[in-house]
């Protein structure tokens, strides 16, 4: 088998389509976003792509928002971000491939390293097919100039950042530590994610942008959405587990189990828990109270 059998079997695809094609795939890479337009046939009138964009995997190099930049060349295109996206699809009129492998050259064959992928051919109309188009159309956005050039100044300040975490690309590989809130400023993090930093001093911004990535949350959200999905992975942190189960959490009793599970030292762990804090006043509905050790409580006190 020929190292660019992938390729070979995507090109054959699309270049039989006569009216519309869709390109599903997480990675994107915009040298090979090219080369698939120019076999599209010009008969074909829709190109539409779905993929994701996050700021990590942009920063690994695994993806390019720039194939934004191709839709002003050819007006047929047009690009949805879906965030929690796995699978790859391409479809021509009724037919399809559907596997493995993204559109990037490892994934294709068109390097010399490549991956050992697969894909396999099958009828647009199989159910499993519309129940995975009828999802990805759900859970979809449609991608913008602005969102691109947005996530790659995010992802270049990463990449700058010596103390950012090791850009993990999902999938491929989980991360070495479990996240814990950094910043001090959590009013700032929809700020940012926005791309509205201007005015953020250097190192909150870094300390922003090292939680966002360790977030990981789906563009172009509005802000109780955003709030919504923070919220969530606060709740999942295990110090966390007695606000999450009884509706309070003793902060010395969190405190203590954060040494125990790391290591850190009570100074660190005061430092943890009291960001913690703060995170889940800016993202949750909670209050202090001062029973023996402070406690924090769901639901906003009433004054």
């Amino acid at each position: 088998m020929p190292r660019d059998h992938i390729w070979q079997q995507i090109s054959s695809l699309l270049g039989s389509a006569e009216n519309s094609i869709t390109l599903i795939a997480p990675f994107i890479k915009k040298d090979t976003f090219k080369e698939i337009l120019e076999i599209v046939p010009a008969g074909v009138e829709d190109i539409r792509c779905v993929t994701r964009w996050s700021v990590p995997e942009i920063a690994a190099g695994v993806s390019d928002p720039e194939i934004i930049d191709l839709m002003e060349f050819d007006k047929r295109i047009k690009i949805y971000l879906c965030h929690s996206l796995h699978a790859k699809l391409y479809i021509a009129d009724g037919r399809c491939l559907i596997g493995s492998a993204n559109l990037t050259g490892k994934a294709t064959g068109r390097v010399s390293a490549s991956n050992i992928e697969v894909l396999i051919e099958s009828e647009t109309s199989h159910q499993e097919i519309q129940r995975l188009l009828a999802t990805v159309e759900a859970h979809s956005i449609v991608a913008t100039s602005d969102l691109a050039q947005q996530l790659r100044e995010q992802a270049d300040l990463l990449r700058e950042d010596d103390d950012a975490p090791m850009l993990v690309v999902p999938e491929q590989q989980e991360p070495s530590r479990r996240w814990m809130p950094e910043t001090r400023r959590p009013e700032r993090l929809y700020q940012v994610y926005n791309g509205k930093y201007g005015s953020v001093g250097s190192d909150v911004l870094a300390a922003v942008l090292r939680d966002l990535a360790e977030l990981d949350i789906a563009p172009g959200l509005s802000l109780e959405p955003f709030k919504e999905a923070v919220r969530g992975r606060l709740l999942l942190i295990p110090e966390l587990a007695d606000l999450r189960d009884t509706g309070r959490l003793n902060m010395k009793d969190a405190r203590d189990e954060l040494i125990a599970r790391s290591g850190c030292t009570s100074e660190q762990a005061q430092r943890s828990v009291e960001t913690l804090a703060e995170w889940l006043w800016h993202f949750d509905e909670v209050h202090l109270v001062p029973v023996g050790a402070w406690e924090i409580r769901q639901g906003r006190e009433i004054t």
